[in-house]
């Protein structure tokens, strides 16, 4: 970098500043907006829901034999014989959607190994919240299905979407207190972790041993590299890809792969961060070198962990196309009066949307309450019971997890009919879900000027 004569100081930029600090109209009024949206909390969370409903549209336009056109055209890929033919709807339900698991699991692991998770007293509230909302919607549902071609179903009202559900609680910036959305952040992670035990086991087709025991031989191999302290990322994509297939092949879904391989990936940083502080240090001491530069910024690379690392840099791909694709491909659905006639008094879509709201929040409240008074665990600092009932009807979101189960769960004749009623059923039983949450968590919060006060101690 070139040395301005006159101050004696670097100049920012060596030439010109890139496009995106530049003054051109299209870097200020489009470029920078953008990227200052891409970093907002919930814009994640918009994104999906613009996307479902642009899906909505799409398939109640005149164009709406198009969208039926575009998911299910068929894609087919090649490897010397052996044929992967899949339409592009099942690329994206089977094959991106297994990256978005993949992240998840890191999420979940980074909880268990240093995060909330760790501490067993802050966790066990939580923990029980998050299964009282996964036993209360199925039950309700099963109440309503029992001994029906829908009751295969049950499993759709169980699981939280944390996009949606973190995106709600940034509406109120600080006046959610910190431990009360870590609260809200471990219950829908350890749904997550439920719906994907759920996938595994009740949402699978005939199970192949010969492509199981495939399976298998590669988590042994790639927790073997771990152990022998191989970090070499493109062998763990080898395996990953690989395994992504035997599991896809051998009739458990193909998500759970990504799922496993998160798992794997280490949630402690592979360098002692006061060790490679302390080497950097000594480098600094008489100038630095190219050389020693690089190294630096590679020790201090390996004191994050892999899977913050993994995270950060794959959280936006997995938030701003994974997610907006499955939501086109699957929220749109033909709208009529006699559909939403049907569905209304449809026991699929009642017993989702009485899953989502009612279950959810009954099954959080009574889980929590319990372990709560038996001592086990206790309600995060700051975080009243009004509080909290807000946080169990955010909980009855659940778009994404909701209805990519939906997609698995019916088979059969009439397994269209069912699909139909059961998204309207997510959607509108997600959509009374937020409502009802934002709106209990305004009336247990204090007013914004307030929580500032009492934030600053100044009156």
């Amino acid at each position: 970098m070139r040395l301005s004569k006159e101050s004696g100081k670097s100049p920012i930029w060596n030439t010109r500043p890139t496009f995106l600090h530049s003054d051109r109209p299209l870097a200020k009024y489009v470029g920078r907006p953008a990227a200052e949206f891409l970093r907002i909390e919930p814009s994640g969370g918009i994104v999906l829901l613009a996307c479902a409903a642009i899906a909505l549209l799409w398939a109640n336009s005149p164009w709406s034999g198009s969208y039926d056109g575009v998911w299910g055209m068929e894609i087919v890929f090649d490897f010397g014989g052996f044929e992967l033919h899949h339409s592009l709807k099942d690329w994206i339900n089977d094959g991106l959607m297994a990256f978005f698991f993949f992240v998840v699991g890191m999420e979940i692991k980074s909880e268990i190994v240093a995060g909330h998770l760790r501490d067993v007293r802050n966790a066990v509230a939580p923990i029980a919240g998050a299964i009282g909302g996964m036993v209360a919607p199925a039950a309700i549902y099963l109440a309503f299905n029992a001994g029906t071609d829908a009751a295969h179903g049950w499993g759709i009202p169980m699981a939280t979407d944390i996009a949606f559900a973190i995106g709600i609680l940034a509406l109120f910036g600080d006046r959610i207190p910190s431990p009360a959305r870590i609260f809200l952040l471990t219950l829908a992670i350890v749904d997550d972790l439920g719906a994907i035990a759920v996938i595994a086991l009740f949402y699978t087709d005939d199970l192949s041993t010969e492509w199981l025991l495939v399976a298998g031989v590669l988590v042994v191999v790639a927790v073997a590299l771990r152990v022998l302290n191989v970090w070499y990322g493109p062998v763990y994509l080898v395996i990953g890809v690989l395994l992504w297939l035997a599991t896809l092949e051998s009739g458990v879904h193909a998500t759970v792969a990504g799922v496993v391989m998160g798992f794997i990936i280490s949630a402690r940083p592979l360098l002692d961060p006061r060790a490679a502080h302390s080497a950097a240090q000594e480098m600094a001491e008489g100038g630095l070198t190219h050389e020693e530069t690089e190294r630096i910024s590679r020790l201090a690379k390996e004191t994050v962990p892999p899977t913050q690392r993994l995270q950060h840099r794959f959280h936006p791909f997995s938030s701003f196309l994974v997610l907006p694709l499955f939501a086109l491909a699957n929220a749109g659905m033909p709208l009529s009066a006699d559909m939403l006639s049907a569905a209304i008094g449809s026991a699929v879509t009642v017993g989702i949307a009485g899953g989502l709201v009612v279950g959810k929040f009954g099954g959080v409240i009574l889980a929590t309450w319990i372990a709560v008074k038996a001592g086990l665990g206790r309600l995060p600092e700051g975080t009243s019971w009004r509080l909290l009932s807000g946080l169990a009807a955010v909980a009855g979101v659940g778009f994404t997890v909701a209805l990519f189960i939906t997609e698995l769960a019916f088979r059969g004749g009439d397994a269209g009919m069912m699909t139909d009623e059961a998204k309207l059923g997510v959607l509108g039983g997600s959509l009374l879900a937020a409502c009802l949450g934002a709106a209990l968590l305004k009336l247990s919060t204090p007013k914004r000027t307030a929580a500032l006060e009492d934030a600053t101690g100044e009156r």
